[in-house]
C-alpha cells in the first residue's frame, strides 16, 4: 500500500523546479511512475509528495530539425515512440528498441524521460543511447543545458540531473550516411542481464570507426574504448570481432548482485560484443553498397 501523498501539477517546467526546490528530498517528478511507484509502495523512499509533471505543454512532442537531428520530448511514452512515423524513419533502432521494453503496461505509460532519470541498471535505452551519441535536455527556471548521454549516469539510481531540473527531451543525431547500428541483449525475465550497443563505420572495406557500450552487467553503460581501438583501420571479421568482445569482457566492470554470476556475465559480454560488432558492421556494408 502507498502511504498518503500529496500531489502538485505544475504547468510549467519553470512552476516545477520551483516545486522542486521548496519541497527537496521530500518530492519527486512523476510522469509514467512505472519504477517510481514500486519504490514508494516498498518504502524505499522517503518522498511523499509526487510533481506530476504531464500536464506541462511540450513535453511529448517527437519532432526532427533542421540538422536532421530526432527530439523526443522526455514524457513520450515507449509505445509511443516505437508507433511514431518519424522515429522509424530517423533512427529505426531505436523504434525497434522501444517496441520490445519490458512488457506491454510499461510500454503504455513508461516515459523515456522517466527511464532515464531513474537510471536502472538494468534498463534498455540508456546503453543504446550513448552508443549513438544522444544527448537529453536538461531544465529549470534558471535556463537548460544538455548533457550526453554518456555522460548522465554517475551510478546505480545516480544521474547529472540536479535536483531542480526536469529532463525535457531525448535527443539523436542524424546517423552517418556508412553506419551501422546494432543493439544487443540477453534477458530471462523482463529485465536484461547484458546489453550491448554498437555503431560501426565502414570504409573501402575497414572499420574507419566504431563506439560500444556495454551496460546492465554493471551500475551504469560503459564506455568500451578498448575494443573501438581494437577494431579500427581493420578489415571486418569474425576473429576480429572474436578478440574484440573477449577484450569488452575482461575490461567491463561487472557488479556480483543477481542470479548470473560474474564469470557468466563477462561471457555474455564476450559474446554479444562479438554479435553487436558482426550486426553493425553487415548493416554498415547493406548502406553502402
Amino acid at each position: 500500500m502507498l502511504a498518503p501523498i500529496e500531489i502538485h501539477a505544475p504547468r510549467s517546467v519553470s512552476d516545477a523546479s520551483a516545486l522542486l526546490r521548496r519541497f527537496g528530498d521530500d518530492a519527486a517528478v512523476y510522469a509514467g511512475g512505472t519504477e517510481l511507484l514500486i519504490v514508494m509502495k516498498e518504502r524505499l523512499t522517503p518522498v511523499n509528495r509526487l510533481i506530476d509533471i504531464k500536464k506541462i505543454d511540450g513535453l511529448r512532442e517527437i519532432t526532427v530539425d533542421a540538422e536532421g537531428t530526432l527530439n523526443i520530448g522526455a514524457l513520450a511514452t515507449h509505445r509511443e515512440i516505437a508507433r511514431n512515423a518519424l522515429v522509424r524513419e530517423h533512427s529505426p533502432h531505436f523504434a525497434a528498441l522501444e517496441g520490445i521494453i519490458a512488457n506491454t503496461r510499461v510500454r503504455a505509460v513508461g516515459t523515456i524521460g522517466g527511464n532515464l532519470c531513474f537510471a536502472e541498471p538494468h534498463s534498455d535505452p540508456a546503453t543504446l543511447l550513448a552508443a549513438v551519441e544522444a544527448t537529453v535536455t536538461l531544465a529549470s527556471s534558471e535556463g537548460s543545458r544538455e548533457a550526453p548521454v554518456e555522460e548522465f549516469f554517475h551510478g546505480l539510481l545516480e544521474t547529472d540531473r540536479r535536483p531542480d531540473e526536469i529532463m525535457t527531451k531525448v535527443s539523436l543525431p542524424k546517423l552517418e550516411d556508412a553506419a551501422g547500428v546494432s543493439y544487443q541483449r540477453f534477458k530471462t525475465h523482463e529485465r536484461p542481464v547484458a546489453t550491448v550497443a554498437a555503431t560501426i563505420s565502414v570504409s573501402d572495406g575497414t572499420i574507419d570507426d566504431a563506439r560500444v557500450f556495454v551496460g546492465s552487467v554493471g551500475p551504469k553503460p560503459q564506455w568500451m574504448r578498448i575494443v573501438e581501438d581494437a577494431v579500427r583501420g581493420q578489415e571486418p571479421g569474425l576473429v576480429l570481432f572474436q578478440r574484440a568482445g573477449l577484450l569488452a569482457a575482461n575490461d567491463a566492470e561487472i557488479d556480483e548482485e543477481g542470479f548470473e554470476s560474474a564469470e557468466y556475465k563477462r561471457h555474455l559480454v564476450a559474446v554479444y560484443v562479438q554479435k553487436a560488432l558482426q550486426d553493425a558492421s553487415e548493416k554498415a556494408n547493406a548502406r553502402t553498397s
